[in-house]
C-alpha cells in the first residue's frame, strides 16, 4: 500500500506546484499553452517511445488486452450516446468526454499499481498499447477532422500518421517487435528527455486548476460526473464481468483485468483537450475526480478480488 499511497503523493506535489506558480505569477496564464504543446508534441511522443520500444511483446497482446478493449469501449460508447443523442454536445466535447470514460492512466498509475498489487509491472503494458494504438489514434483523427477541418479520407490519415503522439507509438511498438537493442547512446537521451513529460503534464494539470473552481454550476457538470461514474464504478464492473463470462477468466487474471479498469482517467486525456481546445473543464475536473476517487475503488477490487 505505500507504494500506492507514494504514488499518489508524488502526483500530488506535482500538481500542487502548477497550481502554486500559476497563482504566484511565476507562470504566466499563456504558458499552460507553451507546455501543452510541448508535452503534446516533443516531451510525449519520447515518453511513449521509450516505455514501448523497452516493453516485452508477449506481454504487449496478452489474452487481457480483448477484455480490457471491451470494457473502455463500452465505457466510451456508453458515453457518447448519451452526449451525442440526450444531452445534443458537440463532437469534440463528446470525444474528449469519452475518453475521460474509458481511456486509463496506464503508465505513470498503471505500472506501480501493477507492480505492487499484480506483482508485474508487464500487467499494465496491454492497456497502454491498446490505447496509443487504437483509442488515442481514433480520437485525434475526429478531432483533427471536425477541430482542425480536415475533410478529406488523405488528409484525415495523413494528420493521423504524422501527429506526434501516434509517431512515437508506432516507432515504440516497431522497435519491440523487431526486436532490435538500442544502443546506450540512443536510449539514454530518449529516456532523459521522456521522462520529463510526466512531470509537465502535471505541471500544466495543476496551473488549469488556478481560478476556476471543481464541478462549478454553468459548466459540464453532469458530464463530468458520467465519465467519472463509468470510469471508476462501471468499467472494472465491466472488466470483471467481460473476463468471467466472456473469456473465461478466474483468479488472477481476472484480478488483473479488473484492477486495470479501476485506474482514473489519464493525463492525456487533458492534455488532448488542451491540443484541440476542446472540453478543457471536463477533462481536468475528471481527471482530477477519478485520481482522487482511484484509491477507495482500487482497495474495493482488492478486498473483494486479492484475496
Amino acid at each position: 500500500m505505500i507504494d500506492i499511497l507514494t504514488g499518489f503523493a508524488v502526483i500530488g506535489l506535482a500538481v500542487l506546484v502548477g497550481w502554486i506558480a500559476a497563482r504566484s505569477g511565476v507562470l504566466p496564464p499563456e504558458a499552460r499553452q507553451v507546455l501543452a504543446r510541448l508535452n503534446f508534441s516533443v516531451l510525449g511522443p519520447f515518453l511513449l517511445f521509450s516505455v514501448l520500444s523497452a516493453a516485452d511483446v508477449a506481454s504487449l497482446f496478452s489474452t487481457l488486452l480483448p477484455v480490457s478493449a471491451l470494457a473502455a469501449a463500452a465505457m466510451m460508447l456508453v458515453f457518447a450516446l448519451v452526449s451525442l443523442r440526450v444531452w445534443r454536445r458537440s463532437v469534440g466535447h463528446t470525444v474528449i468526454g469519452s475518453l475521460a470514460s474509458g481511456y486509463v492512466n496506464g503508465n505513470n498509475f498503471g505500472i506501480p499499481i501493477a507492480v505492487y498489487m499484480l506483482g508485474d509491472a508487464a500487467y499494465a503494458a496491454p492497456i497502454v498499447l491498446l490505447q496509443l494504438l487504437l483509442f488515442a489514434p481514433v480520437g485525434l483523427a475526429i478531432l483533427g477532422a471536425r477541430v482542425e477541418g480536415r475533410t478529406s479520407v488523405r488528409q484525415i490519415v495523413r494528420g493521423t500518421l504524422l501527429n506526434p503522439i501516434i509517431v512515437g507509438s508506432l516507432l515504440g511498438v516497431a522497435v519491440a517487435v523487431s526486436g532490435i537493442e538500442l544502443p546506450a547512446f540512443v536510449r539514454e537521451p530518449v529516456d532523459l528527455i521522456g521522462h520529463a513529460a510526466v512531470p509537465l503534464m502535471l505541471i500544466a494539470f495543476g496551473m488549469s486548476l488556478h481560478g476556476r473552481r471543481l464541478l462549478e454550476p454553468g459548466t459540464d457538470r453532469r458530464d463530468v460526473l458520467l465519465a467519472t461514474a463509468l470510469q471508476l464504478v462501471a468499467m472494472p464492473a465491466a472488466a470483471w464481468a467481460i473476463g468471467a463470462f466472456g473469456f473465461g477468466l478466474e483468479g488472477h487474471e481476472l484480478y488483473a483485468v479488473t484492477v486495470l479498469g479501476a485506474l482514473p482517467t489519464a493525463q492525456n486525456v487533458f492534455v488532448f483537450a488542451q491540443r484541440y481546445d476542446t472540453a478543457e473543464t471536463l477533462a481536468r475536473d475528471t481527471v482530477f475526480l477519478t485520481t482522487a476517487g482511484s484509491l477507495p475503488a482500487l482497495v474495493i477490487v482488492a478486498l473483494l478480488l486479492g484475496g
